[in-house]
């Protein structure tokens, strides 16, 4: 039952995430919110959550596990029902940094309980059923927004984590066991809001920068000035100080450092490739939304097999080869995507997604399980946490980087296409191309310029694929941060707390 109430608190943070993308149209308009006011609503809350994520761990060893999972469980689902009650845009970024700053800690909690709920046997096993949840949340969130809005309204985007939050709370409070808190912990505010400042001043600044031309507006060059300055101050303080807030013993264990580095690669490349494929299915292929939502929900299917395949699968075989077999195929189908058009067929898109969301699950679960082999059980909490906030991170930079790379390359391939579309193109003088697109004719003119616009996308779209493929590629040697997982369980076996370990 505990590990029920952690899956549907993972679940319902993870759809959050990218379910209130798709009814932003809809939801712009009932608010009478500008273009730039109704992003804040996807700003707020990753600002909120990216911000909180980072106290996590010292909140949960304060006042205890069970307590805080419960108050943010409940406090989220309540902010999530007054969101989908909001009459105006002012109402609805409140209610969404509301959700923000409680949803931040139920990624990390549940992870932490699922570690301590099973022997160090079972938590491949374990990492897989809480890995669904947070996997399959962000890949299924478009798809179940695109269908609850058009069956219903946008509204239901938020309701529906009522059930998912009222039996998350109900069983947490009869099933958990509490921690025993630590009063003699202090808080580290300075620590915290220098953190809370570079971390807040980076993620707007990587949320607006696309829109405001980067570093040619005078706000992102402030912000990125303020995240500096907030980072530094974090670093010096924290490194310094009797007590930081974030215990740095977690980064004197090799494994959990290979884990964060490939967290971050998970959640760069999970992110913004989903950040591409929407656009590229409904712009480019131009099908409608929930006929992409579907195809989306493809690379699910492959992640989901992946998982419950893996916890097996990590008997016999190192975590570190699975990660490298995960990324390699990952790289493989981003390698195919890069060769991607507008006539490319649905077999096709199925296929790559499949595989895709294949080689996601094989690196996922590996490398939650990999993270917390030798960590201490009290910094767990602590690892947790800060491996949520490096996914986080990492999937907003990813993002940013792709959509602004999208957009630049989108115009220097119209630009160069653009350059051969003259009156001495013998190509253009062929009867039947000048038959349709016949260039002293506003019509034909107007054709042109849209099919040089879909061109110039797909080779837009093709570089982008290829910035994330070279990034997963460059990630393979990076395993060699991780030890052996075989070795390392078979040494924990003969040590002294073996009993305790297997009971």
């Amino acid at each position: 039952m505990v590990t029920i109430c952690a899956m549907t608190a993972t679940i319902m943070q993870a759809l959050d995430t990218t379910i209130a993308n798709v009814a932003l149209p809809y939801m712009q308009g009932t608010l009478s919110a500008s273009q730039d006011q109704i992003n804040w609503v996807l700003t707020s809350y990753i600002v909120a959550a990216a911000i909180m994520t980072a106290p996590v761990g010292w909140i949960a060893n304060r006042f205890g596990r069970k307590r805080i999972f419960i108050l943010c469980s409940a406090g989220f689902t309540v902010a999530s029902v007054m969101c989908g009650l909001a009459q105006d845009i002012t109402q609805m970024v409140l209610f969404r940094l509301l959700q923000g700053v409680f949803g931040a800690a139920l990624v990390p909690l549940s992870q932490a309980v699922m570690l301590d709920s099973y022997t160090l046997q079972e938590r491949a096993k374990a990492m897989s059923i809480w890995g669904m949840g947070v996997m399959m949340g962000p890949i299924m969130g478009p798809s179940l927004g695109a269908w609850l809005t058009e069956t219903y309204s946008w509204h239901w985007v938020f309701f529906v984590n009522l059930p998912f939050g009222a039996i998350t709370v109900l069983g947490l409070a009869v099933f958990m066991d509490e921690t025993s808190p630590n009063t003699d912990l202090r808080f580290d505010w300075f620590g915290f809001g220098a953190l809370a400042l570079g971390i807040g001043a980076m993620q707007i600044a990587l949320d607006r920068g696309e829109q405001l031309a980067w570093l040619e507006s005078p706000e992102i060059i402030v912000e990125i000035l303020l995240a500096i300055v907030g980072f530094y101050y974090f670093f010096a303080h924290s490194l310094t100080t009797k007590q930081p807030f974030i215990q740095f013993a977690i980064f004197k264990d090799r494994n959990f450092i290979g884990g964060c580095v490939f967290m971050a690669v998970m959640g760069l490349v999970l992110f913004s490739t989903m950040a591409l494929a929407s656009p590229y299915l409904q712009n480019v292929v131009g099908y409608p939304i929930m006929t992409a939502g579907l195809l989306l929900a493809t690379r699910g299917c492959g992640t989901f097999v992946a998982m419950m395949l893996v916890g097996r699968i990590m008997r016999h075989i190192e975590a570190r080869t699975l990660i490298v077999a995960g990324l390699a195929l990952m790289s493989l189908s981003l390698f195919v995507m890069t060769g991607w058009t507008d006539l490319t067929g649905v077999p096709m898109i199925i296929v790559t997604s499949i595989a895709q969301g294949f080689g996601l699950g094989l690196v996922f679960v590996p490398l939650s399980t990999v993270a917390f082999l030798t960590l201490a059980p009290q910094l767990r909490t602590d690892g947790t946490s800060m491996l949520t906030l490096v996914r986080n991170v990492a999937s907003s930079i990813g993002i940013s980087v792709v959509i602004a790379e999208l957009t630049e390359g989108g115009r220097r391939a119209y630009a160069v296409i653009n350059e051969n579309v003259t009156p001495f193109n013998d190509a253009l003088k062929m009867p039947d191309v000048a038959r349709l697109l016949n260039l002293g004719t506003d019509s034909g003119r107007a054709l042109m310029d849209a099919i040089l616009q879909v061109q110039a996308q797909i080779v837009a779209f093709s570089r982008d694929y290829q910035l994330v493929m070279v990034v997963t590629l460059c990630a393979i040697p990076l395993a060699i941060l991780i030890g052996s997982t075989k070795t390392t369980l078979r040494q924990q076996a003969q040590g002294p707390d073996h009993a305790a370990v297997i009971d």
